[in-house]
């Protein structure tokens, strides 16, 4: 019997015209047929202050930090921005990695990311693996999938038309979906 396995998706990307977020609407359509994913918005959420998480969390930030505990695993879909993790997504991660409930500690998660450079997010997936060490999430490891020259591999409606990279999103998504199994 096929277990359902519930993903958070989320783009750190904030642009409504982003190559991220048509990647991860990309492996939506690719996941295996016993995945669903859910997607997250990061835009509303405050900037992390410890004085605010103290007292109150912003309707933004608790929503966010509810559908990280309720999924099975995490797929992040990120630009590289100065070299790194674009700030709205490292803001993201901190609200969901405060104690005493993380909810992002121990999940299975993937990463992938878009760019119209040449690396294809190679220097921030490396970072966003280092953050994510800290909550001890369990990142699938291969296949690796950095989409550089997207404008390349996305047509004028922003959906995927490299068939290349498509192979290795679904690929991704089946081994997301095989980690979290395996972590049950």
């Amino acid at each position: 019997m096929t277990q359902n396995v519930r993903v958070l998706g989320i783009s750190g990307s904030l642009r409504q015209k982003s190559y991220n977020t048509a990647a991860l609407h990309a492996a939506i359509a690719l996941a295996p047929k016993s995945m669903s994913v859910e997607i997250a918005s990061i835009r509303d959420i405050p900037l992390y202050d410890q004085d605010v998480y103290d007292k109150e969390h912003p309707a933004a930030a608790t929503r966010f930090r509810e559908q990280c505990k309720a999924a099975d695993a995490i797929l992040f879909v990120t630009p590289e921005y100065n070299y790194s993790v674009p700030g709205a997504l490292k803001n993201a991660i901190d609200w969901a990695s405060r104690k005493p409930d993380v909810p992002l500690h121990g999940k299975p998660c993937a990463i992938m990311g878009a760019t119209t450079g040449v690396l294809g997010t190679a220097r921030c997936q490396y970072h966003l693996r280092q953050i994510l060490v800290s909550m001890d999430m369990r990142a699938v490891n291969q296949p690796e999938v950095m989409i550089g020259s997207a404008k390349t591999k996305f047509d004028d409606e922003l959906t995927l038309i490299d068939k290349t990279t498509g192979e290795l999103i679904q690929k991704l998504m089946q081994a997301l979906h095989d980690l979290t199994l395996k972590l049950r």
